[in-house]
């Protein structure tokens, strides 16, 4: 994720400085590579209503449980959503890769050829929501606290902070130990700033469900641990007005109501316990949508194109653990998947198979690599597979009727060279242990999923057991990497940086509470990182983030699953919504109440409860 400021005289808010060397830009706005889309003094984002009306209760749902308002630390599970009650220096724009507008700053100040440091100037008007002033000390703060007892991704991600200074009550400089980082200018913009105040006299370093103080357009108003949670919207909010959230947070509040399973959550959207999903199963969309509300046009339906990057789900392979160490037994069990089966039996074709980490985007691999890309990986040639440097790799495909037995017979041979071999029906190595182990999963649906795949490897005389915990522990073993394998999820923006080294490098795959779940200890990938996060322009981004994907593939990380490129939603019909759709979001919380249609809905809903 990186930009350059358009030209001085476009940006300028009535502010220029100038150094002795170059030129200070002072902007509203900064984009990682070329200009922001929206100059200064713009009213509103394209993909919102302005005049959108606040109002209306909406109910959400999660899946699991929480024990903790704290979602900053490496301990317990947070409540989905606590951003609501938080601002960040900057925020996005939905239809744009990477650019970032002033939030809780209403000015930037950079040199655009010197990335080694940046000044955000607070807004003064700036409040938290016990109408304290947000000052740089609470900026200084908030880094500090998130650094030293913060999750380890922030930890990552804030590694090349060398110094961080409150040079007056508005302005906050940011000193970095790279003058290539470009990314991380921004990165920094996005982090929820804390009230020093509020947490004096806590333990930043714990679970709490005491009610936090923020400076966002929310408050938490209700918490039933574990069953549910109330943000209010705050009607002394005191950034309502900023052109960036015009037409948006339009909830007089949001309640978030928690299932232990998802067939229930499901269940009670029927019965219209809550009033809107994303769904992420394909057979429920394709046919479980045909209850009496559904039919009867009380409950909509839609699917909503986009253009993010789909990221990578996968099998995940812990490379802790010794049996995973070889390719060729990670490549030997991705022939065990069958996606062309599951895509017809289990998921109606309603999904595409992902064979990128960078999956529906100009960023994923394609045939060949460029000379840019070779430009990359020649100098790593003796640390990265030979298959790097010819056609990129493709998963293996069946024909979907259920025989993979060629499939299968690849396998064989990729063991068989890995020194494994059947004896009485059981994979054995040379001293005549098994191959087996275990995956960890959370979600029941799931097993619908993992157990052809289990078939499969029965046939190959490998053992794999399902083990099927809770949320809460699910987390906690994650974060020790306490599993042999599991199904995980990589996403990535149109604008890869910094968070590629949480996901994949060396230091990362020592870090309990990091991204690095699969356990990555790979030069070649720590090369091409760091290539990603000092590319100077998009096509260099581009060359190299398409090299890591190519690494990535060819060392059989993960046995790729599936995606899909559209939203898919349903909603009881109480929302009107912009006419435009963010390119790069879902946007739902530009949608708003129709009074009306709620409460004929309200009515219909009270009715079916009777």
């Amino acid at each position: 994720m990186r930009r350059v400021l358009r030209p001085l005289s476009t940006l300028l808010l009535g502010l220029s400085c100038f150094t002795a060397q170059a030129a200070v830009e002072v902007s509203h706005a900064i984009s990682l590579h070329g200009n922001p889309l929206y100059p200064a003094g713009f009213k509103a984002f394209a993909y919102v209503n302005p005049a959108a009306p606040k109002g209306g209760d909406v109910r959400l749902y999660s899946l699991g449980t929480f024990d903790s308002l704290n979602p900053f630390i490496n301990k317990g599970v947070p409540a989905d959503d606590i951003s609501r009650i938080y601002d960040s220096l900057t925020t996005a724009s939905q239809d744009e890769p990477f650019s970032r507008y002033g939030l809780l700053a209403s000015k930037i100040e950079r040199d655009p050829a010197d990335a080694s440091w940046i000044i955000y100037h607070l807004n003064p008007a700036a409040r938290f929501s016990d109408g304290k002033p947000v000052t740089t000390d609470d900026v200084v703060f908030t880094f500090d606290a998130i650094r030293k007892e913060g999750d380890p991704s922030y930890k990552a991600y804030f590694a090349d902070i060398s110094k961080i200074e409150a040079l007056d009550a508005q302005r906050v400089k940011f000193s970095f130990k790279s003058a290539n980082n470009h990314e991380l200018q921004l990165i920094v913009g996005e982090l929820p700033i804390l009230p020093k105040h509020y947490w004096a006299k806590r333990n930043f370093n714990s679970t709490s469900l005491d009610i936090p103080v923020g400076s966002g357009p929310y408050t938490i108003s209700k918490v039933d641990p574990g069953r549910s949670l109330v943000f209010t919207r705050n009607p002394d909010y005191w950034g309502k007005d900023l052109a960036v959230n015009r037409g948006r947070n339009n909830f007089n509040s949001v309640t978030y109501v928690y299932y232990r399973d998802a067939t229930v959550a499901f269940e009670g959207f029927k019965a219209g316990q809550y009033d809107f999903r994303a769904e992420n199963r394909a057979k429920t969309w394709a046919t479980e949508y045909s209850f009496p509300a559904a039919k009867q046009g009380l409950v909509k339906r839609l699917e909503q194109a986009h253009q993010n990057s789909s990221g990578m789900q996968g099998f995940a392979f812990n490379l802790r653990k010794p049996i995973f160490q070889d390719v060729r037994v990670r490549e030997a069990l991705g022939y065990a998947f069958d996606f062309e089966w599951s895509n017809r039996t289990l998921f109606n074709m309603a999904y595409a198979r992902t064979n990128s980490f960078f999956a529906n985007s100009e960023l994923a691999a394609k045939g060949n690599p460029s000379k840019e890309e070779l430009a990359l990986l020649s100098p790593l040639r003796k640390q990265v597979p030979a298959a790097v440097f010819g056609a990129v790799w493709q998963p293996p495909k069946t024909d979907g009727s259920g025989n993979a037995r060629g499939n299968l017979l690849k396998a064989q041979q990729l063991l068989a060279s890995a020194g494994w071999t059947m004896r009485n029906g059981k994979l054995v190595d040379k001293q005549g242990q098994p191959f087996a182990f275990e995956i960890l999963l959370a979600q029941p649906e799931f097993e619908r999923i993992v157990q052809p795949f289990r078939q499969n490897l029965a046939r190959l005389g490998v053992d794999m057991k399902i083990r099927m915990v809770d949320v809460s522990q699910y987390v906690e073993r994650v974060r020790r990497f306490d599993y042999d394998m599991t199904v995980a999820n990589f996403p990535q923006s149109q604008s890869p940086g910094n968070e590629q080294q949480d996901f994949w490098s060396s230091k990362a795959a020592d870090t309990q509470g990091s991204r690095n779940i699969i356990g990555i200890k790979n030069p070649a990938v720590d090369a091409l990182i760091q290539k990603i996060i000092g590319a100077p322009s998009r096509t260099e981004l581009i060359a190299a983030t398409r090299a890591l994907d190519r690494v990535l593939l060819a060392n059989h990380y993960v046995i790729p699953q599936f995606h899909v490129n559209n939203y898919r939603l349903a909603y009881w019909d109480i929302f009107d919504r912009p006419a435009v759709t963010p390119r790069y979001a879902l946007g739902f919380d530009n949608w708003w109440v129709n009074p009306k249609k709620q409460a004929r809905i309200r009515a219909t809903q009270g009715n079916r409860r009777q």
